[in-house]
């Protein structure tokens, strides 16, 4: 045992042990990021690859938890797990010419092999995998019988990002579950848009606890291909946003490109109708990291906290370590569990696993021993309860169940207030400027309101996020040209 013996039992959260996080949340959220990302040791950057992320044990552990979570939810609405090849052929590529339009600009190519050889076609490192699964799609597909097809991987993509990347935000390579369905009717496929959206919600706020809007994106903003997109978007401190999942209805001309037909009841051919919807489990888990995170650094709701609990003994005392090992080993029948061994003071472990962001820290000396009675610090409360030692299971299964909700509580609260309306370009600019989102009368999604975005986008720094799935009846001219205007839309700044 490498603990000092002879220690007074534990120093408390008056001590003065460093903290681990040294910037405010609120006064510089960028640095702020970095330090969590860095100290908290979810990804190291030092590797000779620029744009790409070396993901550190962490941020993996919480993260696999992440894509199970998600898989769950899909699978109950009846998706089948595929693994698809990471290459995609050139061909595949060119076969949809709006799909590959949007994309080229971002495609890693693959060009030779083993001394330089050329290959005979062009491959690409997949960015987005439609025309991989509907190559097959209209190999497998053939009756009415076989729809609605409901197929989904977990993979990695790859996308030449040439605007500054962040970890888990924005990089070169990320992770995610990308899910494709294919239905004998465009109504047919809108529930399944909808059915997406509501997954979203069941995964992205009542398990992660994360809030955010669903808009549907204007037609400028589409995803290549698509006839319709809608895209939920998570608000961050500094009154930026971040895209979250986003589900698509496509146009048929993807069915038409890879001759993705079924004979219907009436023995006629048609085309199916394909939707498509993308959960980013890297980049929702940075949202976790922002969203949840304060000043001491991460907060993990339960389900997908990398350590569920920490159990530090307080003392180098024979009593104490066989006490901890006896509650380690009741707890680990129900939570992920693990005992500070570490050199370091009583303080500076309280300090670095609320820094990590562990759900339970269980203090114990020879004082708790003696009265059978536990230390519990709550890091959803940042509070410390007293307990007896025999309701320890009892109260574990009663954390599982609030702390989740009471970050979930905390976190709707985000967006109260930071919505603000607008009727000028300049009173646009001063929301945005101090953090807000704006809301304006706007004269038109489609194509022709184009122009008034991109004022929006050069003036002003922000772009229209959509309307809101609720329509809302626009009154007055456009905020930007003083036209007739059509919609009522959000603006905000993005990551």
């Amino acid at each position: 045992m490498s603990m000092k013996s002879g220690k007074k039992e534990g120093k408390n959260e008056t001590d003065k042990t460093p903290k681990g996080i040294s910037v405010k949340k609120n006064e510089n959220f960028s640095e702020w990021y970095t330090e969590v990302v860095q100290k908290c040791e979810l990804a190291d950057l030092r590797n000779n690859l620029k744009g790409f992320v070396v993901f550190q044990p962490w941020s993996v552990l919480s993260m696999e938890k992440m894509y199970k979570i998600t898989e769950s939810a899909l699978q109950k609405k009846g998706h089948k797990p595929y693994w698809f090849p990471t290459l995609i052929p050139e061909k595949n590529l060119k076969i949809e010419s709006s799909h590959i339009k949007g994309f080229t600009p971002s495609v890693f190519w693959v060009t030779s092999h083993g001394n330089d050889e050329p290959i005979e076609e062009k491959l690409a490192l997949r960015p987005t995998s439609e025309t991989a699964f509907y190559q097959m799609f209209g190999i497998w597909i053939r009756s009415y019988k076989d729809l609605p097809f409901k197929a989904y991987q977990r993979a990695n993509v790859f996308r030449y990002e040439t605007e500054a990347t962040r970890p888990f935000l924005r990089s070169r390579e990320f992770y995610w579950i990308e899910a494709h369905c294919a239905h004998a009717s465009e109504e047919n496929a809108m529930k399944q848009v909808y059915e997406d959206m509501e997954t979203t919600k069941e995964v992205l706020h009542d398990s992660f606890g994360l809030p955010f809007i669903f808009f549907e994106r204007p037609a400028w903003d589409k995803f290549p291909g698509a006839h319709r997109t809608f895209a939920a978007d998570v608000l961050n401190p500094d009154g930026r946003v971040i895209q979250q999942p986003s589900t698509h209805l496509l146009k048929q001309e993807f069915a038409k490109a890879f001759d993705v037909k079924f004979k219907d009841k009436d023995g006629k051919d048609k085309y199916v109708w394909i939707t498509c919807y993308g959960p980013a489990i890297s980049r929702i888990f940075a949202s976790v990291i922002i969203v949840h995170g304060d000043d001491k650094g991460l907060r993990f709701p339960w389900a997908i906290a990398p350590l569920q609990v920490a159990i530090v003994p307080v003392v180098d005392d024979a009593k104490v370590l066989k006490k901890v090992e006896d509650i380690r080993k009741e707890i680990e029948k129900f939570a992920s569990v693990e005992i500070d061994l570490s050199e370091k003071s009583a303080g500076e472990k309280f300090n670095y696993w609320e820094m990590k962001g562990v759900p339970i820290r269980i203090d114990i000396g020879l004082k708790d021993i003696g009265a059978k009675k536990l230390t519990v610090f709550r890091r959803d409360l940042d509070k410390k309860e007293v307990i007896p030692e025999k309701d320890l299971m009892k109260y574990l299964e009663k954390i599982k169940e609030e702390s989740g909700k009471n970050l979930m509580k905390q976190a709707d609260k985000l967006f109260e207030g930071r919505i603000k309306d607008v009727k000028s370009a300049g009173e646009m600019k001063k929301t945005i400027e101090s953090g807000l989102i704006a809301r304006c009368n706007f004269c038109s999604v489609e194509m022709d309101g184009a122009k008034c975005a991109e004022v929006i986008e050069k003036e002003i720094g922000a772009t229209i996020r959509g309307t809101r799935l609720e329509k809302e009846k626009p009154t007055g001219k456009c905020a930007i040209c003083s036209k007739p205007a059509k919609a009522v839309v959000y603006v905000a700044r993005q990551y």
